[in-house]
């Protein structure tokens, strides 16, 4: 009898190395053992030839409750299974249920593990007139990272923190350890520019950038971490489409303070003058989309290590949500599950990038940044999550896959060279390049903290 139940061998990609004739061999829903050459002996042995073995993706940003009716984690997590997403990090604004309460955390837990087919893990927030007085509640009921916005997209499910309550949130969360993501855009600033663009009468693809230009983003990010130095909280800007700031992030590390910033997979593969243009409402995200010049910068900044997660910030809204020809009245963000990885895969291959920067951005710093530590890599004892993807060209249609609740994506049509074909959710397969494990595959995952 073998010593295991399953090996898988191809390119395995590792946060700091890729072995080109490697295998992962799993036992108990563990990984036993990652190696090169032949596999060994296990019940099962798959050789996938030159397919890319990866660690499962982490994705930072999931909204699966945004919209009342609509997407829920039946839908989300399946979009991940299909996509080698094998955890999701929800984000607390749904729609009729604010996460902010220990009560809020339970319920959504049990609302959401009959529905998940892959692991999640759980953001919290605050109600502000209840000020910080439930955060420590919510780590104790598991969430991973709090979740704050300087902008007021909602007075109630999207509320805006004013920063004397922010440093006392960030105060309060400082002592467990966890991080404090902030949505990074100042909201005067916003406010005006938004009045600004009325004004002119500007409505086309363009009004949404010159709604919020630069500057409205960096004030943000600014504060937030300043906010997480003057009180030792890690301080983390959940979406940067700027170059300028991550070079602001890396100033604050450089000084010795936990200052992480995200990168969503949207900033790294549309752009404002063709994407944009194209798309109107399909591509209106908070923070916007920004001119090409802009992205690859980005992408030199993921080169220079400067990113420390990257992310979906997927929401699928009801497509009349989303074809406004009026670009400020559509709802803000799009779905991208089902398409991070090979996304990610393409850009970095056509930059000459190491994939290597796939495993560390989309896996283990994920892990460590949530404190999962039972996820996040290839290694021996972790989770068995795996992603295999295959040089099987596809175009990529939302629709046509049968894996996400919307049929639009701002992704549709774009020629994928590598696509998912495998996800292994703690040794069970969860994808077989067609198929989805059944609702319920999933758990809910809590971080470790300092008690």
């Amino acid at each position: 009898m073998s010593d295991f139940d399953l090996s898988l061998s191809g390119t395995v990609v590792l946060p700091h190395t890729i072995i080109e004739n490697g295998y992962v061999a799993f036992r108990d829903g563990k990984i036993a053992h990652v190696g090169e050459g032949t596999a060994p002996a296990a019940k099962e042995r798959h050789d996938l030839g030159n397919a890319l073995i990866l660690p499962g993706a982490i994705d930072a940003q999931t909204h699966s409750l945004s919209q009342k009716d609509q997407e829920d984690f039946i839908w989300s997590t399946r979009s991940a299974a299909a996509g080698g997403v094998t955890t999701i990090v929800d984000m607390p604004y749904d729609e009729g249920n604010l996460v902010c309460s220990a009560e809020a955390v339970r319920r959504k837990i049990a609302h959401a593990e009959p529905q998940a087919r892959v692991d999640f893990a759980l953001y919290g927030t605050v109600l502000p007139e209840e000020g910080a007085s439930r955060i420590l509640e919510q780590v104790e009921a598991g969430v991973a990272a709090f979740k704050f916005s300087t902008f007021g997209t909602d007075p109630v499910r999207f509320p805006r923190i004013p920063p004397a309550l922010l440093e006392e949130c960030f105060a309060a969360i400082a002592p467990t350890g966890l991080t404090a993501g902030v949505h990074n855009e100042d909201d005067e600033a916003v406010r005006a520019a938004i009045a600004k663009v009325k004004a002119q009468g500007i409505t086309d693809y363009r009004a949404h950038a010159m709604s919020r230009p630069p500057l409205t983003e960096l004030l943000a990010s600014l504060q937030i971490y300043e906010t997480g130095a003057q009180t030792g909280c890690p301080a983390h800007v959940v979406h940067c489409s700027l170059g300028r700031g991550y070079e602001i992030a890396r100033l604050y590390r450089d000084q010795g303070f936990a200052a992480t910033i995200e990168c969503c997979i949207h900033y790294l593969t549309l752009d404002e003058e063709n994407d944009v243009a194209r798309l109107g409402g399909k591509a209106k995200i908070n923070p916007p989309i920004r001119p090409r010049a802009e992205v690859e910068k980005l992408w030199e900044h993921v080169r220079q290590g400067n990113v420390t997660l990257v992310s979906t910030d997927h929401v699928s809204w009801s497509e009349n949500r989303k074809n406004n020809p009026d670009m400020l009245a559509n709802a803000s963000g799009v779905p991208g599950l089902e398409v991070m990885v090979p996304l990610f895969v393409m850009g970095a291959l056509q930059r000459g990038i190491p994939l290597t920067w796939a495993a560390r951005l989309m896996a283990e710093n994920p892990a460590r940044h949530f404190r999962l530590s039972q996820k996040g890599a290839l290694e021996v004892g972790k989770d068995a999550d795996i992603a295999v993807l295959f040089p099987r060209p596809q175009r990529y249609d939302a629709a046509a896959s049968g894996h996400n609740v919307v049929g639009w994506s701002p992704y549709n049509g774009i020629e994928l060279p590598w696509t998912v074909g495998l996800t292994y959710l703690r040794g069970s397969q969860v994808f077989d390049g067609t198929n989805v494990a059944e609702p319920g595959s999933g758990r809910f995952v809590r971080p470790e903290w300092k008690h």
